[in-house]
């Protein structure tokens, strides 16, 4: 795969400014303390519902892309699992909002990367690795002592929390699953297209159950273009988040996601003053850094040794195609080699015709490419 500069990296940097304001958007919209619409389930039909529409707009109706045949095994084995944990992450950490503060959520979510390590490798898209893993569990302590000095520490919305981490996790491995290993082409547009309303249908049972009771009797505040706005931020986070997955990876977004939580730490205590962090919260959040930063050396250096080709290869593959085409040269020998014959072969055939090139669907284009070059030079020769 060629990379193109910077692609990627926009990419991302995109992901993380998005990610930024819909997470003190959605804080604001769900704190008592200010817009003060406590029905975090709500909020998030309300991101899945738009984000349906928009996408069933954009496939159906203007026909910005095509949908893609999507299979009764793939929906009900990858966008039915999806879906349940994409509603599941937003929920639960739509819910922390009301219990604990962004600062203490966004140290909470330097477990991402080890959650989502240890989904890769039950769900098979990642190995095992001794120095991967001791960068995780350097990561889980730094995350225990920045908990530890949390002032405003709550169990319940940490359990929200934790609980939408591995959703979210297992979430982003399963769309890894979707869009790289089944062979999928998926876009952002045709992945909510088909995520989205699944999503909102799971989130009906428990919004029916749990916030539709409460919302009858208590005096709600409905402003559309506040909702309007905060759902159409979400669908542009929702858009970058399948953009740079598809691009990179689950493991290696939520590393990337680590930057975006140090801003969204320092914005929230400015924002929202009730965010107070301690000193034992920085040492702690420091040292899960530390671990996100070695594990990003190790990436790269993994990436280099994979794309980089020894001196003993390209050699060796020439000589295994020159042996390939000798040996083919000596299987048919009119391709070229008996003067006029071979011309006259050349010209009222071609490559296709020979009973070699049935095989060509097995054989590397550079060697087919090698065959065709050798018989075109041995035909202007002759």
């Amino acid at each position: 795969m060629i990379l193109v500069p910077g692609t990627c990296l926009d990419r991302v940097s995109d992901f993380l400014l998005l990610n930024n304001r819909v997470i003190l958007y959605n804080k604001w919209v769900l704190s008592p303390k200010y817009f003060n619409f406590p029905f975090p389930i709500t909020l998030t039909m309300i991101h899945m519902g738009f984000s349906g529409m928009v996408s069933f707009l954009l496939v159906r109706v203007f026909k910005v892309v095509a949908p893609v045949k999507m299979t009764f095994e793939i929906y009900a084995t990858c966008v039915i699992p999806i879906s349940a944990f994409f509603a599941s992450s937003l929920w639960f950490g739509n819910t922390a909002y009301l219990h604990i503060s962004v600062a203490f959520i966004q140290m909470l979510k330097a477990l991402m990367p080890v959650a989502t390590f240890v989904m890769a490798v039950i769900c098979g898209t990642d190995k095992l690795r001794c120095d991967v893993f001791l960068n995780m569990v350097l990561v889980s302590v730094g995350v225990v002592i920045s908990s530890y000095g949390e002032i405003h520490f709550n169990v319940v919305g940490t359990v929200y929390q934790v609980t939408g981490i591995f959703a979210e996790a297992l979430r982003l491995v399963l769309t890894q699953v979707l869009l790289q290993k089944k062979g999928l082409t998926l876009n952002p547009v045709t992945s909510l297209y088909y995520i989205a309303p699944c999503s909102f249908v799971f989130l009906f049972v428990p919004w029916y159950l749990l916030e539709k009771p409460g919302m009858e009797v208590s005096q709600i505040q409905f402003n559309f273009w506040i909702f309007f706005s905060n759902a159409l931020c979400a669908l542009a986070l929702n858009f970058s988040i399948f953009l740079v997955i598809g691009r990179t990876g689950a493991v290696t977004i939520r590393v990337a996601g680590v930057l975006k939580d140090w801003i969204l730490i320092a914005l929230s205590t400015v924002i929202f003053p009730e965010s107070a962090i301690t000193g034992l919260n920085i040492i702690g959040y420091a040292i899960a850094l530390c671990g996100v930063v070695m594990y990003n050396y190790i990436k790269v250096i993994d990436i280099r040794a994979s794309n980089q080709l020894t001196p003993e290869t390209l050699p060796e593959r020439v000589t295994k195609e020159w042996k390939l085409d000798k040996k083919s040269s000596d299987l048919y020998p009119n391709n070229g080699n008996n003067g006029n014959g071979g011309s006259n072969n050349m010209g009222t055939g071609s490559v296709a015709d020979s009973p070699a090139d049935e095989e060509t669907p097995f054989i590397s284009a550079s060697m087919r490419l090698s065959h065709l070059g050798r018989s075109q030079y041995s035909s202007h020769n002759a």
